[in-house]
Protein backbone atom coordinates (compact mmCIF):
# COMPACT_ATOMS: atom_id res chain seq x y z
CA UNK A 1 0.00 0.00 0.00
CA UNK A 2 2.76 2.21 1.26
CA UNK A 3 4.18 1.98 -2.80
CA UNK A 4 0.58 2.85 -4.44
CA UNK A 5 0.53 6.11 -1.59
CA UNK A 6 3.76 6.86 -3.28
CA UNK A 7 2.85 6.90 -6.39
CA UNK A 8 -0.69 8.29 -6.02
CA UNK A 9 1.25 11.35 -4.72
CA UNK A 10 4.04 11.71 -7.76
CA UNK A 11 1.61 14.07 -9.71
CA UNK A 12 1.56 16.51 -6.72
CA UNK A 13 5.45 16.40 -6.69
CA UNK A 14 5.84 16.73 -10.69
CA UNK A 15 3.47 19.88 -10.03
CA UNK A 16 5.87 21.47 -7.06
CA UNK A 17 9.19 20.69 -9.28
CA UNK A 18 7.54 22.54 -11.97
CA UNK A 19 6.39 25.44 -9.94
CA UNK A 20 9.66 25.48 -8.04
CA UNK A 21 11.68 25.69 -11.14
CA UNK A 22 9.57 28.72 -12.18
CA UNK A 23 10.09 30.46 -8.80
CA UNK A 24 12.86 32.91 -9.70
CA UNK A 25 15.78 32.47 -6.55
CA UNK A 26 14.86 32.47 -3.10
CA UNK A 27 11.66 33.55 -3.71
CA UNK A 28 8.35 31.49 -2.71
CA UNK A 29 6.02 28.96 -4.56
CA UNK A 30 2.89 29.63 -2.24
CA UNK A 31 2.10 32.86 -0.50
CA UNK A 32 2.39 31.72 3.03
CA UNK A 33 -0.96 31.56 5.27
CA UNK A 34 -1.25 35.22 6.97
CA UNK A 35 -3.43 33.90 10.01
CA UNK A 36 -2.95 32.30 13.47
CA UNK A 37 -1.23 29.11 13.59
CA UNK A 38 -2.53 27.54 16.76
CA UNK A 39 0.08 25.13 18.28
CA UNK A 40 -0.68 21.53 18.02
CA UNK A 41 1.96 19.98 20.86
CA UNK A 42 0.19 22.58 23.12
CA UNK A 43 -3.55 21.44 22.10
CA UNK A 44 -2.41 17.37 22.29
CA UNK A 45 -0.43 17.30 25.25
CA UNK A 46 -1.81 15.11 28.15
CA UNK A 47 -2.69 17.29 31.42
CA UNK A 48 -4.19 16.89 34.95
CA UNK A 49 -7.61 15.22 33.90
CA UNK A 50 -5.50 12.83 31.46
CA UNK A 51 -5.77 12.11 27.53
CA UNK A 52 -6.40 14.35 24.59
CA UNK A 53 -8.63 13.28 21.31
CA UNK A 54 -7.59 14.32 17.54
CA UNK A 55 -10.76 13.65 15.94
CA UNK A 56 -10.15 13.12 12.18
CA UNK A 57 -11.78 14.28 9.21
CA UNK A 58 -12.09 10.82 7.24
CA UNK A 59 -14.22 10.59 4.41
CA UNK A 60 -13.01 7.35 2.76
CA UNK A 61 -10.25 4.82 2.99
CA UNK A 62 -8.53 1.92 1.17
CA UNK A 63 -9.48 -0.43 4.37
CA UNK A 64 -13.43 0.80 4.48
CA UNK A 65 -13.91 2.48 1.24
CA UNK A 66 -16.21 5.12 1.38
CA UNK A 67 -17.25 6.06 4.65
CA UNK A 68 -19.39 9.51 5.35
CA UNK A 69 -19.27 11.15 1.91
CA UNK A 70 -22.26 13.57 3.09
CA UNK A 71 -20.72 14.92 6.40
CA UNK A 72 -18.94 18.29 5.30
CA UNK A 73 -15.52 20.05 6.29
CA UNK A 74 -18.12 22.63 7.45
CA UNK A 75 -20.16 20.36 9.77
CA UNK A 76 -16.64 18.78 11.00
CA UNK A 77 -15.47 22.21 12.00
CA UNK A 78 -18.88 22.68 13.95
CA UNK A 79 -19.31 19.05 15.62
CA UNK A 80 -15.86 18.57 16.62
CA UNK A 81 -15.31 21.52 18.24
CA UNK A 82 -18.62 20.99 20.21
CA UNK A 83 -18.05 17.73 20.82
CA UNK A 84 -14.33 18.21 22.38
CA UNK A 85 -11.74 17.64 20.60
CA UNK A 86 -8.43 19.26 21.09
CA UNK A 87 -7.25 19.31 17.65
CA UNK A 88 -8.52 17.82 14.18
CA UNK A 89 -6.67 15.92 11.68
CA UNK A 90 -7.44 16.25 8.15
CA UNK A 91 -7.18 13.86 5.62
CA UNK A 92 -5.31 15.69 2.26
CA UNK A 93 -4.34 12.87 -0.25
CA UNK A 94 -7.53 12.76 -2.75
CA UNK A 95 -7.10 9.48 -4.76
CA UNK A 96 -7.31 6.98 -1.38
CA UNK A 97 -9.05 9.16 0.67
CA UNK A 98 -11.14 11.31 -0.99
CA UNK A 99 -9.48 14.18 0.71
CA UNK A 100 -8.36 17.89 -0.41
CA UNK A 101 -6.31 20.90 0.63
CA UNK A 102 -9.14 23.24 1.12
CA UNK A 103 -10.54 21.19 3.31
CA UNK A 104 -7.82 23.06 5.67
CA UNK A 105 -9.56 26.12 5.63
CA UNK A 106 -13.17 24.95 5.68
CA UNK A 107 -11.92 23.65 9.15
CA UNK A 108 -9.99 26.70 9.93
CA UNK A 109 -13.21 28.29 11.63
CA UNK A 110 -13.43 25.18 14.14
CA UNK A 111 -10.76 27.25 16.33
CA UNK A 112 -8.94 24.07 16.97
CA UNK A 113 -5.18 23.57 15.54
CA UNK A 114 -5.12 21.40 12.73
CA UNK A 115 -2.86 18.08 11.30
CA UNK A 116 -2.30 17.24 7.80
CA UNK A 117 -2.30 14.00 7.42
CA UNK A 118 -1.19 12.68 4.32
CA UNK A 119 1.95 10.91 2.24
CA UNK A 120 4.87 13.72 2.44
CA UNK A 121 8.21 13.02 1.27
CA UNK A 122 9.57 16.47 0.06
CA UNK A 123 10.88 19.40 1.90
CA UNK A 124 9.05 21.13 -1.12
CA UNK A 125 5.56 19.72 0.52
CA UNK A 126 6.59 21.94 3.96
CA UNK A 127 6.20 24.99 1.46
CA UNK A 128 3.11 24.20 0.46
CA UNK A 129 1.75 23.44 3.93
CA UNK A 130 2.47 26.40 5.04
CA UNK A 131 0.18 28.39 2.32
CA UNK A 132 -2.78 26.07 4.22
CA UNK A 133 -3.92 26.76 8.29
CA UNK A 134 -2.29 23.68 9.71
CA UNK A 135 -0.21 23.85 12.52
CA UNK A 136 1.58 20.25 11.79
CA UNK A 137 1.89 17.90 8.98
CA UNK A 138 2.48 13.83 9.21
CA UNK A 139 5.98 12.45 8.71
CA UNK A 140 6.16 8.55 8.15
CA UNK A 141 9.00 7.17 8.40
CA UNK A 142 8.53 4.09 6.35
CA UNK A 143 8.10 6.85 3.51
CA UNK A 144 11.67 7.13 3.76
CA UNK A 145 14.43 4.99 2.69
CA UNK A 146 17.54 7.68 3.70
CA UNK A 147 17.70 8.84 7.47
CA UNK A 148 19.40 11.85 6.09
CA UNK A 149 16.53 13.05 4.79
CA UNK A 150 14.39 12.10 7.55
CA UNK A 151 15.73 13.78 10.02
CA UNK A 152 16.32 17.10 7.42
CA UNK A 153 12.74 16.65 7.01
CA UNK A 154 11.48 16.72 10.41
CA UNK A 155 14.15 19.77 11.35
CA UNK A 156 12.66 21.94 8.21
CA UNK A 157 9.14 21.16 9.40
CA UNK A 158 10.45 22.62 12.70
CA UNK A 159 12.11 25.55 11.32
CA UNK A 160 9.21 26.47 9.29
CA UNK A 161 6.93 26.87 12.54
CA UNK A 162 5.06 23.69 12.06
CA UNK A 163 5.15 20.32 14.47
CA UNK A 164 5.89 17.13 12.83
CA UNK A 165 4.11 14.56 14.10
CA UNK A 166 6.44 11.55 13.28
CA UNK A 167 4.79 8.05 12.62
CA UNK A 168 6.27 4.75 13.25
CA UNK A 169 4.82 1.04 13.02
CA UNK A 170 7.67 -0.76 14.62
CA UNK A 171 10.52 -0.85 16.87
CA UNK A 172 13.03 0.15 13.74
CA UNK A 173 10.67 2.94 12.64
CA UNK A 174 10.25 4.25 16.52
CA UNK A 175 14.39 3.97 17.00
CA UNK A 176 14.64 6.13 13.49
CA UNK A 177 12.21 8.43 14.66
CA UNK A 178 14.18 9.31 18.39
CA UNK A 179 16.92 9.51 15.86
CA UNK A 180 15.77 11.88 13.51
CA UNK A 181 14.69 14.30 16.42
CA UNK A 182 10.76 13.95 16.56
CA UNK A 183 8.84 15.54 19.33
CA UNK A 184 5.48 14.06 18.25
CA UNK A 185 4.96 10.17 18.00
CA UNK A 186 2.50 8.33 16.24
CA UNK A 187 2.16 4.68 17.13
CA UNK A 188 -0.29 3.39 14.12
CA UNK A 189 -1.63 0.18 14.93
CA UNK A 190 -2.61 -0.27 11.38
CA UNK A 191 0.42 -1.44 9.30
CA UNK A 192 0.28 0.66 6.21
CA UNK A 193 2.23 -1.79 4.14
CA UNK A 194 -0.82 -4.54 4.69
CA UNK A 195 -3.40 -2.40 6.66
CA UNK A 196 -3.70 -5.02 9.30
CA UNK A 197 -4.37 -3.85 12.76
CA UNK A 198 -2.58 -5.55 15.79
CA UNK A 199 -3.09 -2.81 19.42
CA UNK A 200 -0.27 -4.54 21.04
CA UNK A 201 2.04 -2.08 18.99
CA UNK A 202 0.79 0.88 20.95
CA UNK A 203 0.86 -1.21 24.35
CA UNK A 204 4.03 -2.16 24.17
CA UNK A 205 5.90 0.87 22.38
CA UNK A 206 4.13 3.30 25.08
CA UNK A 207 7.08 1.76 27.30
CA UNK A 208 9.52 3.48 25.35
CA UNK A 209 8.18 6.88 25.91
CA UNK A 210 10.82 9.66 26.94
CA UNK A 211 10.57 12.85 29.36
CA UNK A 212 9.52 15.58 26.74
CA UNK A 213 8.21 13.64 23.82
CA UNK A 214 4.43 13.67 23.17
CA UNK A 215 2.67 9.99 21.99
CA UNK A 216 -0.03 9.63 20.11
CA UNK A 217 -1.81 6.36 19.67
CA UNK A 218 -3.29 5.84 16.13
CA UNK A 219 -5.99 3.09 14.56
CA UNK A 220 -8.07 1.11 16.34
CA UNK A 221 -9.80 2.88 18.79
CA UNK A 222 -13.18 3.33 18.46
CA UNK A 223 -15.09 2.83 22.29
CA UNK A 224 -14.39 5.16 25.41
CA UNK A 225 -13.02 1.47 27.04
CA UNK A 226 -9.95 2.40 24.45
CA UNK A 227 -9.30 5.94 24.97
CA UNK A 228 -9.49 4.85 29.28
CA UNK A 229 -6.80 2.12 28.37
CA UNK A 230 -4.56 4.20 26.05
CA UNK A 231 -4.83 7.08 28.99
CA UNK A 232 -3.79 4.33 31.57
CA UNK A 233 -1.32 3.80 29.75
CA UNK A 234 0.47 7.39 29.63
CA UNK A 235 -0.51 8.29 26.09
CA UNK A 236 -1.00 12.04 25.57
CA UNK A 237 -3.49 11.49 23.20
CA UNK A 238 -5.47 9.48 20.40
CA UNK A 239 -6.40 9.92 16.78
CA UNK A 240 -9.59 8.71 15.67
CA UNK A 241 -11.36 8.72 12.57
CA UNK A 242 -13.60 5.89 11.46
CA UNK A 243 -15.26 5.30 14.22
CA UNK A 244 -16.86 8.69 14.45
CA UNK A 245 -17.25 9.68 10.96
CA UNK A 246 -19.17 6.28 10.07
CA UNK A 247 -21.53 6.99 13.62
CA UNK A 248 -24.99 7.91 13.29
CA UNK A 249 -24.06 11.23 15.47
CA UNK A 250 -20.17 11.88 15.50
CA UNK A 251 -20.42 14.84 17.86
CA UNK A 252 -21.91 13.02 20.25
CA UNK A 253 -19.52 9.72 19.62
CA UNK A 254 -16.65 12.13 19.92
CA UNK A 255 -18.15 13.49 23.47
CA UNK A 256 -18.14 9.86 24.52
CA UNK A 257 -14.72 8.96 23.53
CA UNK A 258 -13.66 12.49 25.01
CA UNK A 259 -15.06 11.77 28.55
CA UNK A 260 -13.61 8.12 28.23
CA UNK A 261 -10.41 9.43 28.25
CA UNK A 262 -10.71 11.77 30.74
CA UNK A 263 -10.02 10.84 34.15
Amino acid sequence: MLDKFRKAKQAELDMLARMKAQTQAGGKMFTLYAGERLSFANAIRRDENGLKVIAEYKRASPSKGDINLGLSAADVAKMYAAGGASAISVLTEEEYFKGNLSYLDEIKPSGLPMLRKDFLTDLMQIEQTLATPASALLIIVRMFEDDGYLKEMIEQTHAAGLDAVVEAFDDIDLKRAKQAGARIIQINNRDLDNLSIDMNRSIEFIKLKEEGEIWICASGISEPEDCAQMNELGYDTVLIGTSIMSSPDPQAKLAALVKGGRS
